[in-house]
């Protein structure tokens, strides 16, 4: 299999970065007013990686203060308003370092770019408590590590669901992981996915533009719902296969499960999606004689800022062998 590519754009504008001090207080500066928006929506906006609870319950603790006043989490920020963040110490963690084996295809003091393989799991939950992704960050990492995403999560900027492969960024620093959250944040991360959908894919090229909210029936599934999460998904079609379609999408949003839920929305779930697309992948093998052994998506490239450098960085992950295994299968002789 080849090789990961890791390229370097060259130095694009800075981002604006919150001064972050020693004491990890977090300075940042209103620019303009938002009269409806509420302070604690405002700030999971900018940091994306902690919960709304999480930051409602340090504004009523004082720890979160505009102008060093206490406020509430309803207050509209203003333009001119400084807000004062003082993030609480992180605690040690309990989740156990593992010596699992990790695709690094970049790394520096700052963060760290990995290939995720097919069928790992990227934090601990029950069931599986051992054997994921951030087991293996802390004994890769050996502590180095963020720690705003919780004790069950260090260093966890955004996740991949447990059977989609590919590229994933990694914060070492609370620093770089609020860097970086805000870039995913104002959709200044650039991500693609190959993926395989069942059926013959109409028009070759598209945006999928549905909201997206769990479902209300199966909490562990999504859905395309009015009132949800707005989700913005594009995509052109590479090659049309026997009984399904090779695509690339690209995401604006990142949303759980996007490139899923939206590829059924539109008639054509995904390729060993036996959550989102149990029958057409039935008929599907009916037809070839191809059963996939997991939903055929993978994160193919990712490109962001570095929060340190200011440089652009690009990456780009091959293709596992089982994507490229169905490829053949599902190729017209």
């Amino acid at each position: 299999m080849a090789a990961a590519v890791a390229t370097v754009r060259g130095h694009g504008r800075r981002h604006r970065l919150n001064r972050m001090e020693p004491d990890r207080t977090e300075i940042i500066i209103v620019e303009t007013s938002l009269p409806r928006a509420r302070l604690d929506t405002f700030l999971r906006q900018r940091v994306p990686c902690v919960s709304r609870n999480a930051i409602q319950r340090l504004i009523r603790e004082g720890e979160i203060q505009v102008n060093g006043a206490v406020v509430k989490p309803t207050h509209h920020p203003q333009a001119g308003e400084t807000i004062t963040v003082r993030w609480p110490e992180p605690k040690a963690p309990t989740v156990l370092p593992r010596d699992i084996p990790l695709d690094v295809i970049y790394e520096d003091e700052a963060l760290v770019v990995l290939n995720k393989a097919a069928g790992m799991v990227v934090h601990p939950a029950a069931g599986n408590e051992d054997n994921t992704l951030v087991n293996a960050l802390l004994h890769h990492c050996r502590g180095h590590l963020s720690g705003i995403g919780g004790v069950a999560r260090p260093g966890v900027v955004h996740r991949l669901d447990q059977y989609t492969s590919g590229l994933m960024v990694v914060a070492k620093s609370d620093a770089t992981h609020m860097a970086l959250s805000l870039q995913f944040a104002t959709r200044k991360v650039e991500k693609l996915y190959h993926g395989l959908a069942c059926g013959d894919v109409t028009p070759s090229t598209g945006q999928i533009d549905a909201a997206i909210a769990r479902h209300p029936n199966h909490r562990k599934c999504m859905t395309v719902a009015k009132g949800g999460r707005s989700a913005l998904t594009s995509y052109r079609v590479l090659e049309r296969l026997r009984g399904a379609t090779w695509f690339q999408a690209q995401l604006h949003t990142g949303r759980t499960h996007q490139v899923r839920v939206h590829f059924k929305y539109i008639g054509f779930p995904l390729v060993g999606d036996c959550i989102y697309g149990k029958r057409p992948n039935a008929l599907l093998t009916e037809l070839t004689g191809y059963a996939a052994p997991r939903h055929m998506l993978h994160a193919r490239s990712l490109a962001f800022t570095h929060p340190q450098t200011g440089q652009r960085l690009a990456f780009e992950a091959p293709w596992p062998a089982d994507f490229l295994a169905a490829i053949r299968a599902l190729r017209p002789a």
